[in-house]
């Protein structure tokens, strides 16, 4: 009697599963900021149902060490193709494949054409997704076999950045239509400073390569909060929708639950402050037709083409003098759309982007933004203009009118900044939180420590803040002395306060000698001239959320911040005490 491994038994079952297709595929929406129906959907496979090869992961786990991954992967694109097109599912359609199986039969370029004619599907509303489940070294080869897709009308995404073996590496070789950044990277996005940082380089390196990025793993308003502020407008994950066997095209898109923007006036500090008004082209207008408008105002260098409020590209003076300028171009392509002649990736920002972010935009990229301009947006729709110049004049003033308020000791924004942003956002009724922050016991430590070493406590205070706060959201000002003031917008204020209690506490140590740490406590005098047991600095946060709308100025504010900083105060300790609201 012959025995059957179960190695065996599971590879014969394998092979059924693929012969047979014995499969399923959902679908998960992928979504455009401030648009109602679906960018796209990545088609997802399950295998049999009441199987141990139900689950995706174990799926292709057994293909992998059975060596027949490249034959799993065109079967769940036959099922996951031929399902998108009964349902009649609008956008694109992502499928991935992991980058070896490209390199095998049966994943040639024209079977993969072939397959798309026979079911009506346009190859360029499709996007190969590479996964990167193994690792990957003949990097020209696999470039070789993407370009026979491009040239046919397919795009290229690179799945989970920062979480394979390779993948910027892959970017760099391959150069994607689209990048996905891993879940890992935004899951919990809002409370650690070093995931912004990594997925704001990320967008920073797509701007200037003209890929798209996809923010992937989203599950709450506060990670889709920050995406957005960052600039990234392609989103997906529970929060927008789960994977479903028949998706609803049409997405229900959350309403972000931040506050309100600032007001964007040409004192303001975002880009709506540098904002032209340029009407705009539409796909319909011919390439002779803009160049008119753009020699009949001299000062124009850019005109952008708007597609139902929304902007598209960016029809620049310079590319159209080029075209032009060139033997009996302007009869060939004089009565051509517009469309065929702009910059399909041109820099969109919102109006309530900062100054300083924007300025990181411009000097990230490594086109002509500066010369050309950027389109200023509000919720994805069209506004206007701002030139680099422009730009450049509000960073100059900005900076001196910085100089000119901050405290010398720390370079944060002193009273007039601190009184005047509270005062901008009482009057355009932005909520916000204020924290008063005190440290206790300075002034003994001065006394025994000397002034240069209290000099460098507070420093360390100043540092900390700014590093501890959202800088898109909040403000961090120095009062004075040991005085330091939060307005904080960002919808997880609290934790940034308990972050910062904490972050203080641990590098506290080095400003204190051995012994005095040891007892938490030293002697100093006191105001009588007696030596007194004084307890370590420790700080005290006093915050209060104020409705902007009940306040009448900054002076009212002020005055509820100072009170609930006694009342922190009053706890032993490192403290925060939360007021009441007016």
């Amino acid at each position: 009697m012959i025995r059957h491994s179960s190695n065996e038994r599971a590879c014969a079952e394998l092979a059924d599963i693929i012969q047979q297709q014995q499969l399923s595929a959902v679908f998960q929406p992928i979504a455009a900021l401030n648009q109602a129906s679906a960018y796209g959907f990545e088609g997802l496979i399950r295998g049999p149902s009441d199987h141990p090869l139900h689950a995706p992961q174990q799926l292709f786990q057994a293909a992998a060490q059975n060596q027949c991954l490249a034959q799993l992967d065109w079967a769940c694109h036959q099922v996951i193709i031929q399902a998108f097109i009964e349902q009649q599912l609008p956008g694109k359609l992502f499928i991935n494949v992991c980058p070896l199986s490209l390199m095998q039969d049966p994943f040639r370029a024209d079977a993969m054409l072939d397959l798309l004619q026979t079911v009506g599907l346009d190859p360029h509303r499709v996007v190969i997704e590479l996964t990167e489940t193994q690792a990957t070294s003949d990097y020209p080869r696999l470039a070789q076999a993407l370009q026979h897709y491009r040239e046919m009308g397919f795009q290229i995404a690179l799945d989970d950045l920062g979480e394979g073996y390779s993948s910027l590496r892959l970017w760099s070789e391959l150069k994607p239509d689209f990048v996905k950044i891993d879940k890992y990277f935004i899951q919990g996005i809002s409370r650690d400073r070093q995931k912004r940082q990594f997925v704001r380089s990320i967008q920073h390196i797509a701007l200037s390569t003209g890929c798209n990025v996809i923010a992937e793993g989203i599950e709450n308003h506060t990670e889709l909060a920050v995406i957005e502020r960052l600039g990234i407008h392609l989103i997906q994950g529970f929060l927008i929708g789960r994977p479903e066997i028949q998706p609803n095209p049409m997405l229900d898109m959350p309403k972000h639950r931040t506050e309100q923007p600032v007001y964007i006036g040409q004192s303001s500090t975002h880009a709506g402050a540098l904002l032209q008004m340029v009407p705009s082209a539409c796909q319909t207008d011919s390439n002779e037709a803009v160049w008119r408008r753009l020699t009949q105002q001299a000062g124009l260098s850019a005109i952008p083409v708007v597609d139902n409020e929304r902007p598209i590209g960016l029809i620049k003076r310079n590319d159209l003098l080029e075209l032009f300028s060139r033997p009996f171009s302007r009869e060939l392509f004089g009565a051509r759309s517009c469309s065929t002649q702009m910059d399909r990736h041109p820099l969109i920002v919102e109006q309530a982007t900062s100054l300083t972010e924007l300025a990181r935009l411009l000097t990230c990229s490594e086109r002509s933004d500066l010369n050309d301009g950027f389109i200023i947006t509000e919720q994805g729709r069209y506004l206007g203009m701002g030139t680099g110049r422009d730009l450049i004049r509000a960073m100059t003033e900005l900076q001196i009118s910085a100089a000119r308020h901050a405290n010398p000791l720390t370079g944060l924004p002193g009273n007039a900044p601190i009184q005047n942003t509270i005062s901008q956002y009482l009057q355009t009724e932005c909520n916000f939180t204020v924290v008063y922050v005190d440290l206790d016991h300075f002034k003994p430590y001065n006394d025994v420590y000397g002034y240069a070493r209290g000099d460098e406590l507070l420093q360390l205070c100043g540092q900390l803040l700014q590093s501890s706060i959202d800088p898109q959201l909040d403000f961090v000002g120095h009062v004075g002395g040991d005085d330091f003031i939060l307005l904080l917008r960002s919808p997880n204020w609290r934790s940034h306060c308990e972050q910062i209690l904490s972050d203080f506490q641990q590098q506290l140590a080095p400003f204190f000698k051995p012994a005095h740490w040891q007892a938490q406590s030293y002697l100093a005098h006191n105001r009588h001239n007696k030596l007194q047991l004084n307890p370590l600095v420790s700080m005290s946060l006093g915050a209060v959320e104020i409705v902007a709308s009940e306040y009448q100025s900054h002076h009212e504010v002020a005055n509820h911040a100072s009170s609930a900083k006694h009342m922190a105060k009053m706890q032993s300790g490192h403290s925060l005490y939360i007021a009441s609201v007016k």
